[in-house]
C-alpha cells in the first residue's frame, strides 16, 4: 500500500508538472523522508485503486525550525521572507508548548484525475482532522499549492497563511506555492460534524505499525510515544 500512494503521488505530480522523471524512483514512484515517519491515510476507489493519499507527521517533542521539512522550503530559502516565516513558526510553536499540544506537519496530498471532480480531495482533509483529533489534536503547518484550488480548500476548512505571509513560487514543484497553519483541534463549523463522525470511524480501524501486527486505534494512540515507525492508517472506502 505505501508503493502504491507512493507510485499515486508520483503520478499526479508528474502529469502536473510538479515533479520531472528524474525526481522519481525507476518504477515512478515519489519518495520522501517522511513516508517512513507519518500516518499515511488513503482513498480507495470502488474498483480497489488508489484515488487519493495524504501524509500526517506529528513530531515526537517540540521541534527546532530546521527540523521541520518547511524549513527546506523555497519560502525559508528567501531573502525577504526568511526572517518573517521563522519568527511566525517559532511562535506557532511556543503556542503549542503553551497549550501542551503537539506539532506537526501535513504533506503528500494527492489526488488522481480520475477522482479530481469528486469529495475525495476535501475528505482526505477532513480525515486528517480527524485523526489528529483522535490523537489529541495539534497545531501545525503545511505546504500547499496554488494549482487545482488546493489552498483556497484548505483555507476554507479553516486553516489561514502564516502570519499572512504571501503567496509565493516554489522552483522545486514549479508552482504556485502558500504556507498555510492550522490548529486541527479547531475548524470551520461547517465541517465540524463531519471530522467528529471520521475521529469515532478512525477510532475503530487497525493500524499497522512498522512491521508488527494490526492494532487498534486506542491501543495505537497509547503506544506513540514508545514506538513512531512507519505508521499506515488502512484506506477508508469512499463510502
Amino acid at each position: 500500500m505505501l508503493r502504491n500512494m507512493q507510485r499515486l503521488r508520483g503520478s499526479v505530480y508528474l502529469h502536473d508538472g510538479a515533479v520531472t522523471e528524474d525526481d522519481l524512483s525507476e518504477d515512478g514512484c515519489h519518495e520522501t523522508p517522511e513516508d517512513d515517519h507519518s500516518w499515511h491515510l488513503l482513498m480507495k476507489n470502488r474498483d480497489g485503486t488508489l484515488g487519493a493519499c495524504i501524509w500526517y507527521l506529528e513530531h515526537d517533542t517540540l521541534p527546532a525550525f530546521q527540523q521541520l521539512r518547511a524549513h527546506n522550503s523555497a519560502l525559508a530559502r528567501s531573502q525577504t521572507l526568511h526572517d518573517r516565516m521563522r519568527r511566525a513558526v517559532a511562535s506557532e510553536i511556543a503556542q503549542a508548548r503553551l497549550e501542551r499540544v503537539r506539532y506537526s506537519e501535513v504533506g503528500g496530498w494527492a489526488v488522481s484525475e480520475a477522482s479530481r471532480c469528486t469529495a475525495e480531495g476535501l475528505m482526505m482533509i477532513l480525515a486528517t482532522f480527524g485523526l489528529s483529533r483522535a490523537l489529541g489534536g495539534a497545531i501545525g503547518l503545511a505546504t500547499a499549492t496554488v494549482r487545482h484550488s488546493s489552498a483556497a480548500i484548505l483555507q476554507r476548512l479553516g486553516l489561514s497563511r502564516l502570519d499572512d505571509i504571501p503567496s509565493y513560487f516554489d522552483p522545486d514543484y514549479n508552482c504556485e506555492m502558500e504556507m498555510l497553519r492550522f490548529d486541527t483541534r479547531r475548524s470551520s463549523p461547517k465541517y465540524h460534524s463531519a471530522i467528529e463522525m471520521l475521529k469515532t470511524r478512525l477510532a475503530g480501524v487497525s493500524v499497522l505499525i512498522g512491521l508488527g501486527d494490526p492494532a487498534p486505534m486506542p491501543a495505537m494512540a497509547a503506544a506513540v510515544s514508545v514506538a513512531r515507525e512507519s505508521l499506515l492508517v488502512p484506506a477508508m472506502s469512499p463510502a
